[in-house]
């Protein structure tokens, strides 16, 4: 098969499912590894497709520079609050729970019961705040270089902080979630959300439906990076398979 062609099947197939696997396009088109991802690369350039760990998937832009805080608390409040209700009821009492920032974040340090004992760990000033309210959660913050409008501390003295602290749960924001994986906003912070990640024994992520098909700047990690997501509406067909396959769980609240 000449190259073309190939390229031509290559982005047709891309087209039809959102996302194809290297293995998948080397069954397709009787090829070598190597040919499919030599082929990859050239279309990635020429800006037809967009390379992600295992595969391709459709080129799109990146959704931009996340709205303001004050802004994003207006959108889809009640779906966030629903959400972090759900989150709430996984937490048992005297567990180190992580909790990051963002506006559904902080929607998982209010619905704590005001009797919860335990321990609350977390980037977020806000989510701070609100947690200290319990007065028997002992409140651990990260510290580092504080972001205004969230009030999110993120450098390399949040990354240790959170290398060093194995929790039971970590209940992670999200800028965009789709079938190649979790994606955020804010460099500086992905690094951050990989320890949340690395030092929890349960990983969930936090995304109301409007994060579902989005990518944001920069990759966090692949939907096996956690185990479950918990959301407002069911997920797209896509995105569930996606998840299904790396053996995720969802959770609707």
């Amino acid at each position: 098969m000449l190259a073309a062609e190939r390229h031509r099947r290559i982005v047709a197939e891309i087209a039809r499912l959102k996302f194809v696997t290297t293995d998948d396009l080397t069954t397709l088109l009787s090829v070598s590894h190597e040919t499919v991802r030599r082929d990859l690369a050239l279309l990635e350039r020429r800006g037809e497709i967009a390379r992600v760990h295992g595969g391709a998937t459709a080129a799109q832009p990146p959704v931009g520079e996340e709205a303001p805080f004050s802004e994003r608390s207006d959108t889809l409040p009640t779906e966030k609050r629903a959400i972090g209700r759900a989150a709430a009821e996984l937490i048992e009492p005297n567990q180190t729970i992580v909790i990051d920032v963002g506006t559904t974040a902080l929607e998982v340090a209010r619905a704590l019961p005001a009797d919860h004992v335990g321990v609350i760990a977390t980037p977020s000033l806000l989510v701070a705040a609100e947690a200290s309210t319990r007065p028997r959660v002992e409140v651990l913050v990260s510290g580092g270089r504080l972001r205004g409008g969230d009030l999110a501390c993120h450098n390399a003295q949040t990354v240790e902080f959170f290398s060093n602290l194995r929790a039971d749960a970590v209940f992670l924001g999200s800028g965009g979630i789709a079938p190649y994986g979790l994606t955020d906003f804010h460099l500086d912070e992905v690094a951050t959300k990989r320890a949340m990640l690395a030092n929890a024994s349960h990983r969930y992520v936090l995304a109301d439906s409007s994060k579902f098909g989005r990518t944001a700047a920069h990759r966090v990690c692949e939907l096996s990076g956690f185990d479950t997501l918990i959301t407002d509406q069911p997920c797209p067909a896509d995105l569930r398979t996606a998840l299904g396959e790396v053996g995720g769980s969802i959770i609707v609240a």
